[in-house]
């Protein structure tokens, strides 16, 4: 598959982090601490999740901002990782419901405990996140949170009502990104800001950076399942597809291709009939018909937007990481 043109590489997360590496050694620290409990399976799977990576970008986003205000408190790291919990809650109830059986190059962990264990599991990171944002005495924060988590899961939803459906339009799949991904970038980076003591103004500027930069992410997530291979992906690639999920490409594909496409993907999302050779048919027409270009400079505008809402905010090192990032997640694992 031919490489999608973008930037060149930017720093990688380790140097991007390195602003905060001691802050997010101690949220790696307190989600060990928080998932202990007396019922030995569940500190079992929360090591098991851990050891097997991620890139902490949303707590990192968290205390970034929060640095920007100046504040460097426990308060930060306890929000962070209670983000952290709540994207780890929604990760493994989604591969559930989407039955992936791969997750960061590792069985998904309904795959190797059961459905029965995993919904328990992801109820208990939910709970258990919000328990710990009631720690500290801030109700508009745990508001904030339970709005969040709230649009999360209506995103889910909202996806199932579409699982299937070939004529979906660009304007459901941003608002299915939105409420899946964006909402919590958003949030993380806001409340941040609310620590940081920030003016009204910066909060909500931070807030729309951490919004469009999960936007983008997500879209350069979906052309991954395009374009890397399984072992940068962690799982298998077309995926979304497979799934019956119509995401940025296959919706630019359809517009553009016509029957040929429609017939392609009636065949592969809305029959759920996928094989390497419909798998390979489908690649052949987005190639020809440079629908990852497109799809990559959506991406790409939602990576500016967030860039742009940094304007006004004084140099420091956290600012200088908070612009490489929307780079990195244009850059990263092609």
């Amino acid at each position: 598959m031919a490489i999608v043109s973008r930037i060149p590489a930017p720093p990688d997360l380790i140097q991007i982090f390195e602003p905060i590496r001691q802050d997010l050694e101690l949220v790696e620290q307190q989600f060990v601490q928080h998932i202990e409990s007396r019922v030995e399976l569940i500190p079992e799977i929360g090591r098991y999740i851990q050891s097997s990576g991620g890139k902490r970008i949303r707590p990192a986003l968290l205390l970034m901002c929060a640095r920007l205000g100046g504040y460097s408190g426990e308060g930060a790291t306890l929000y962070a990782s209670v983000v952290e919990f709540i994207h780890t809650a929604t990760l493994v109830h989604d591969d559930m419901i989407d039955d992936s059986v791969v997750r960061r190059g590792r069985q998904a962990v309904h795959s190797r405990w059961g459905n029965d264990i995993t919904v328990l599991l992801g109820d208990y990171l939910y709970i258990k996140s919000m328990g710990m944002a009631l720690t500290v005495d801030s109700l508009e924060l745990v508001r904030l949170l339970c709005d969040v988590t709230l649009r999360m899961i209506e995103g889910e939803l909202y996806q199932l009502t579409k699982t299937g459906i070939v004529d979906l339009s660009e304007e459901q799949h941003l608002d299915i990104i939105k409420r899946k991904t964006a909402y919590l970038f958003g949030g993380a980076a806001q409340i941040g800001s609310i620590l940081g003591d920030l003016p009204e103004e910066k909060q909500q500027a931070l807030r729309e950076y951490g919004f469009n930069l999960g936007v983008a992410f997500q879209l350069v997530d979906d052309l991954l399942d395009y374009t890397a291979n399984e072992e940068v992906l962690g799982k298998p690639v077309g995926g979304d597809v497979r799934e019956g999920k119509m995401t940025l490409p296959a919706i630019y594909l359809l517009q553009q291709a016509g029957d040929p496409a429609r017939q392609l993907l009636d065949d592969i999302v809305g029959k759920r009939r996928f094989s390497d050779g419909t798998w390979n048919e489908l690649l052949v027409l987005l190639r020809e018909h440079r629908v990852l270009e497109q799809a990559f400079e959506r991406a790409t505008e939602f990576a500016a937007e967030a860039k742009r809402h940094l304007e006004g905010f004084p140099a420091t090192p956290e600012l200088e990481a908070l612009k490489l990032l929307p780079d990195y997640v244009l850059a990263r694992d092609w």
